[in-house]
């Protein structure tokens, strides 16, 4: 009876070069970082949604500035940390008759502009690991499995044998570099995706958020 040879990730590392071991040390590393900014980033985002979304419906039911900001301050989120500055530069005091209603909006939303994209600056942080290693990963991977194959002729030309079970394990261990290269590229990518969109969707909302509170606070001196 035919036994079938099992791979072993473990034998594959074990027997690897060591110069393709480094290189899926580093992709293994690379691969758990990546996955704890994708959880970090999915938990994160979940919340600034959640967050923008009650902003959101207590904008449009607000009537007045107070009641704006009665309801967002105590907030620490992103959405709400625009609405403070927007009220922060309400609050600025100016000679009278200086400003017009439309200029003192124009000043508050460029407030609130100005916090929003601080807010993003701070979301984006760490995502340009993930777009990094998801162009990266794969050239990484691809060179261990060339070292690994060069080094696979060599034993090959050192024991003058071409047989299939000579060549057969040094590839096997050059071709898991490449693996473990696509491993770690492929969810960093498509979480960068995700992430880059939600992101876009979100500064948009807030655009939508900001022009509505920006209409309340620049009523707040009664100009």
């Amino acid at each position: 009876m035919q036994t079938v040879a099992t791979i072993s990730i473990v034998t594959l590392f074990l027997n690897a070069d060591i110069v393709v071991k480094g290189v899926l040390l580093l992709l293994l590393a690379a691969s758990v970082w990546s996955w704890a900014v994708i959880l970090d980033k999915l938990w994160r985002f979940g919340a600034v949604s959640r967050s923008a979304r009650a902003h959101e419906e207590r904008a449009l039911m607000a009537r007045s500035s107070t009641e704006l900001w009665t309801q967002a301050a105590d907030t620490r989120d992103p959405a709400g940390q625009v609405l403070i500055a927007g009220l922060a530069e309400s609050a600025i005091e100016v000679p009278a008759n200086s400003e017009t209603v439309g200029e003192r909006r124009e000043r508050v939303e460029r407030a609130m502009r100005l916090a929003l994209n601080g807010e993003l600056r701070r979301l984006e942080v760490r995502l340009p690991f993930l777009a990094t290693l998801g162009s990266a990963a794969p050239f990484i991977g691809l060179f261990g499995t060339v070292w690994g194959i060069m080094d696979s002729f060599q034993s090959i030309a050192a024991a003058n044998n071409t047989s299939l079970a000579v060549v057969a394990p040094g590839i096997a261990d050059a071709l898991f570099a490449t693996a473990m290269g696509l491993a770690a590229a492929i969810p960093a990518v498509v979480a960068y995706n995700k992430f880059t969109v939600q992101l876009g969707r979100f500064a948009g909302r807030m655009q939508g958020l900001i022009g509505r509170s920006g209409g309340l606070l620049s009523r707040a001196a009664g100009v």
